[in-house]
């Protein structure tokens, strides 16, 4: 079989299962089963499959049938401006993160050397990027998923940056060190009811513990908030990532915490998604 018929029969079979991108997701998985680049699949699409791969393929393109996302099927996820790899035990990196990263960095001098604490660091994106473009900070990165733990861990060493962030698999309540100049984390925030609403891609193959915010969305979000005071300087940041209809409880909880609104940044659909604050006493 070319490869022209076996995207044709890959994408066609997608279909069958309301499936998004079907063509897209058949060369992706086309260019993973025989190591090439789509672009060279493309210019090469008369060349022939071996049978081996024809059987890879096959087993890769049921995968996704069954609504498993394309960055678990292929391993990795393109952040912010790197490739970070993953599995079943993270979250799957998402644009709309990326907004953590980019007001983070206006906190953050290139020149200067400041101290960075990560909460629920999953995959690493969020601290490997900011590391990346602040050389000059120091890290640490926790999450109660050992794991995430080992996943992070390989993807601050793909960017060499192994040595320079401290990982450490603990929940944020029993964490103690303090003194950080700035604290990022995506907690999970998303409720019970919206939990059950979320697409099969998300529902049944991402981690729960990393999406699902108790019932009411605000469990893990509140207690980030109030132990973060612990563990800040005065005048230190702290910056999150909400749902899009937590922006009003979560500036009151803030507030009452002794946090100041810096700011409410909103994500690539216009919704409320970052806030940035200072922790003030």
């Amino acid at each position: 079989m070319i490869y022209s018929e076996i995207i044709k029969k890959g994408s066609n079979f997608l279909k069958q299962n309301k499936n998004k991108n079907p063509y897209l997701d058949t060369e992706l998985i086309l260019s993973k089963v025989i190591n090439k680049e789509r672009e060279q699949i493309l210019l090469n699409i008369n060349d022939k499959l071996k049978n081996k791969d024809i059987t890879k393929f096959k087993k890769y393109l049921f995968r996704r049938y069954e609504k498993e996302p394309m960055a678990y099927i292929l391993g990795y996820k393109h952040f912010w401006k790197y490739k970070f790899l993953i599995n079943k035990s993270v979250l799957i990196p998402r644009p709309d993160t990326e907004l953590i990263v980019e007001e983070t960095l206006k906190y953050l001098p290139i020149e200067k050397s400041k101290k960075i604490l990560d909460v629920g660091t999953g995959s690493g994106c969020i601290i490997v990027s900011l590391l990346k473009e602040r050389p000059k900070c120091s890290a640490t990165a926790i999450d109660i998923s050992k794991n995430a733990i080992n996943v992070a861990k390989t993807n601050a060493k793909l960017h060499q940056l192994g040595n320079k962030i401290n990982f450490i698999n603990i929940d944020i309540d029993k964490y103690k060190s303090s003194n950080y100049d700035l604290i990022v984390s995506n907690p999970p925030y998303i409720n019970s009811i919206d939990l059950k609403r979320l697409d099969d891609d998300i529902k049944f193959h991402e981690p729960k513990i990393a999406v699902s915010g108790g019932s009411d969305g605000f469990k893990v979000l509140e207690k980030v908030i109030i132990k973060s005071k612990k563990l800040l300087k005065i005048n230190g940041k702290l910056i999150l990532e909400v749902g899009h209809r937590q922006n009003s409880r979560c500036s009151k909880i803030l507030k009452d915490n002794g946090y100041y609104i810096n700011q409410i940044s909103k994500d690539l659909s216009g919704k409320d998604r970052c806030i940035v604050s200072t922790k003030l006493q």
